[in-house]
Parts: C-alpha cells; sequence; structure tokens
C-alpha cells in the first residue's frame, strides 16, 4: 500500500465520528440520512466526513434512483491492518520479554520472602 495511501486512511479513522460511521457501514449500506442519525451533526457535517472517508477509499456511494446508498470498502481497512501487523511480531517478542522479567522478578520475592521465614 503507498504510504500517501496509508496515510489517508490513518487519518480518516483518526476521528470517532468517521469510526462510527464506519462500524454502521460494516453492518450493510446505509443512506447519508441513516448515518446521520446517532449523531447531532447536520447533514452538511456528515457529508464532509463521509467525503473524508471516500477519499480514503473506506467508503463508495452507489446510486439507485434517487437512493444514495454508502457501502464500506474493507480493503484499505485490510492494508492497514497488515501494515500494523508488521509491528505485532515486536509487540509479542516485547511483551513475552516483560512477562519473563516479572515472573524472575516475583520468583526472587519469593525467595527473599522465604529466606527471612526460615
Amino acid at each position: 500500500m503507498p504510504i500517501d495511501q496509508l496515510s489517508a486512511t490513518f487519518a480518516a479513522l483518526a476521528d470517532p465520528t468517521r469510526r462510527a460511521m464506519l462500524a454502521r457501514l460494516s453492518k450493510g449500506e446505509a443512506t447519508v440520512t441513516e448515518l446521520a442519525e446517532p449523531f447531532e451533526l447536520s447533514l452538511p457535517a456528515i457529508s464532509k466526513h463521509l467525503k473524508v472517508l471516500q477519499r480514503a477509499g473506506l467508503v463508495e456511494q452507489g446510486r439507485q434512483a434517487q437512493w444514495r446508498p454508502c457501502t464500506l470498502k474493507p480493503e484499505r481497512l485490510r492494508d492497514a491492518s497488515e501494515w500494523i501487523g508488521q509491528y505485532r511480531r515486536h509487540w509479542e517478542d516485547s511483551l513475552e520479554r516483560l512477562d519473563d522479567y516479572l515472573r524472575e522478578i516475583q520468583q526472587d520475592h519469593e525467595q527473599q520472602d522465604g529466606k527471612e521465614q526460615g
């Protein structure tokens, strides 16, 4: 995934309203009015959020007569997830080292308690 597209994806995901809109669209297509229902925002404000999501390639808007349903395009989310996944091994290795260290400290502490009681 080109870094510019990745930046656009993360920028779009940075806003909680847009994340909520994506969560709604993960359940199926919706109109702009339906997407706006849970928010105390004007339709123009919702439309601006939709434009950001569309430019990031996360949402597309179709046309069915007067109805313009919005649908989720999961490919960009998958790409972002894969990019983040590159760092998963690092996180897991770091957490395993931390777990080992904490276990060692706990054993040392238990040994100290045993010596003091003995």
